[in-house]
């Protein structure tokens, strides 16, 4: 392996990333209630009109719209759930009905008077206001959707409003891209399990459980896979046996320190890196590639750059990988409340919080990559380009929240 890293352009290594990506093709079908997160596999089409059949927005009258300024008859009462005789259109002249939320509207009425706005209303008759809308509160028949058009696309990923709009056509099973698989680990011997017993010169392995648990929030299971020992023919046999899995994800042992045998570990399982280095502070000794059909991440040791890289790069390939059609980020524009400083002649990321449009850096942007405690400080992060120094007071930035949903198209994401 080469003794030096070779820092390819920030711009680069994200294009490069991507372009490295083909999505699953692999699909299943699934209960409704277990789709959440799941990335629809083909477009969903309407099958039931929403709403199916004219209805009243309103608890009040329906009415003519002609009849606006009458005193009329109320013929009958219609509730939500009548149907065959009890909603036949058969109004005569200076007659209404009175209608509840819901209810179906017969043919012959066209607009909804809400009961509040009407006058003298007594159990038989009721006094129609003069200044009607024609069509008001009245939901006609296939208004939201018709059927026939296409209600979901391949590639969304299914929320909570997903299923609402599934459940309201009677769709039960749904056919989603099936779950990638991803296995998580970590590296060093002076790593400690957190249920272990850790002296003062070792540290609990907490990279893997922030990794995992990132992966969770974003949609995604991976598997912690344990620990590559520091040791070049027992990293080569333990990456060996990773080969089934469609991602790997470990962090430390990748930059040029005479006990980082990870990336010669990968190389020698046949890894084709696509790049080993990215001009960015922190997370420069980040390295991708794919070994054999397995999709490879190897992330830098220190947790605070392992969770930024995992959201700058990880996130948006693996979205793409599980076939999901919005896999770029998402900027959001607030000011900076505070003057920092950054390094030129290299892509920075900064930590902040961002709140009711204000940009607040994290600790003056002074902080060391091994932090931990500066993740939890924060909820977002900003990137500048290569050739900014300083971020000013009252300047407009865009910044990626850490639980932003990521887009489908790219945008500039720079500072």
């Amino acid at each position: 392996m080469n003794n030096k890293l070779t820092y390819l352009d920030f711009n680069e290594a994200v294009k490069k990333s991507l372009e490295l990506i083909v999505p699953t093709t692999l699909t299943q079908k699934i209960p409704l209630l277990e789709a959440l997160n799941k990335v629809i596999a083909q477009d969903i089409i309407c099958i039931k009109n929403l709403p199916s059949f004219n209805n009243s927005a309103m608890d009040g009258f329906a009415v003519k719209f002609e009849d606006a300024g009458k005193k009329l008859n109320i013929k009958r009462v219609i509730y939500a759930g009548d149907k065959d005789e009890k909603i036949l259109a058969n109004l005569q002249d200076n007659e209404c009905y009175k209608i509840m939320t819901g209810a179906q509207v017969p043919n012959d009425a066209d607009t909804i008077i809400p009961i509040e706005n009407c006058l003298e209303v007594t159990d038989k008759t009721v006094l129609i206001p003069k200044d009607l809308k024609k069509g008001s509160n009245l939901r006609i028949k296939g208004e939201e959707q018709k059927k026939g058009n296409v209600l979901l696309k391949k590639g969304e990923v299914i929320r909570s409003s997903h299923i609402t709009l599934l459940a309201s056509q009677g769709i039960v099973m749904v056919e989603v891209f099936k779950d990638i698989s991803i296995a998580v680990l970590s590296t060093g011997d002076e790593l400690k399990e957190p249920w272990e017993i850790s002296s003062e010169d070792e540290i609990y392995n907490c990279n893997s459980y922030a990794l995992i648990s990132l992966l969770k929030e974003k949609g995604f299971n991976a598997t912690y896979s344990g620990v590559i020992p520091d040791d070049l023919n027992k990293s080569k046999e333990f990456i060996s046996t990773l080969k089934n899995y469609d991602v790997v994800i470990t962090t430390g042992g990748i930059s040029m320190g005479d006990a980082d045998f990870v990336a010669q570990a990968f190389l020698d399982n046949g890894l084709e890196p696509i790049f080993h280095g990215v001009n960015l502070k922190p997370g420069r000794p980040i390295m991708m590639g794919k070994m054999n059909k397995t999709i490879v991440f190897s992330l830098p040791g220190n947790p605070l750059t392992a969770m930024v890289n995992m959201h700058l790069f990880a996130i948006p390939a693996l979205k793409k990988l599980q076939g999901s059609s919005c896999f770029y980020h998402d900027v959001i524009k607030a000011k900076n409340k505070k003057e920092f400083k950054t390094k030129q002649g290299r892509v920075n990321i900064v930590l902040g919080t961002c709140e009711n449009g204000i940009f607040t850096v994290t600790r003056d942007n002074k902080y060391g990559s091994g932090m931990i405690t500066v993740l939890y400080e924060s909820n977002a992060l900003l990137v500048t380009s290569k050739d900014t120094s300083s971020i000013s007071e009252e300047q407009e930035v865009g910044v990626i929240s850490f639980n932003n949903k990521l887009i489908n198209k790219q945008i500039d994401i720079f500072n």
